[in-house]
């Protein structure tokens, strides 16, 4: 399945609902704000090996696999919403970090840089 597809799959299911004026980029960025606290709760307490061997625990990994779902979900209808190419928003924004965060110049290349993730 293609992020086209996808983005189809989830314009039928909200037709056939009727849901699509509850779909507003206000209402879809609250809840893609729930949903990311839903997934940020599932690793809020654990230590880095915990959260590592999430897939070790299945009850962990059933809600972690849901959450990314809901996450991606409501990410595309919220891009399908603003006419937003999501893979063209996600290109141009690694282009621009290319740019902003070069490579190290250093003697080492397995040395990494610091990561600011914006």
């Amino acid at each position: 399945m293609t992020l086209d597809d996808l983005t189809q799959r989830l314009r039928e299911f909200a037709a056939a609902r009727a849901w699509e004026p509850f779909h507003t980029p206000k209402n879809l960025t609250m809840a893609l704000s729930g949903e990311v606290g839903e997934l940020i709760s599932l690793f809020q307490w654990l230590t880095p090996e915990e959260a590592a061997a999430w897939r070790s625990d299945p009850e962990l990994e059933a809600n972690v696999l849901d959450e990314i779902a809901d996450v991606t979900l409501y990410l595309v209808q919220l891009a399908n919403s603003l006419g937003v190419d999501l893979l063209a928003a996600a290109n141009a924004k690694i282009d621009r970090n290319e740019i902003r965060f070069p490579p190290p110049k250093t003697a080492d290349p397995a040395t990494p840089s610091p990561d600011p993730s914006r």
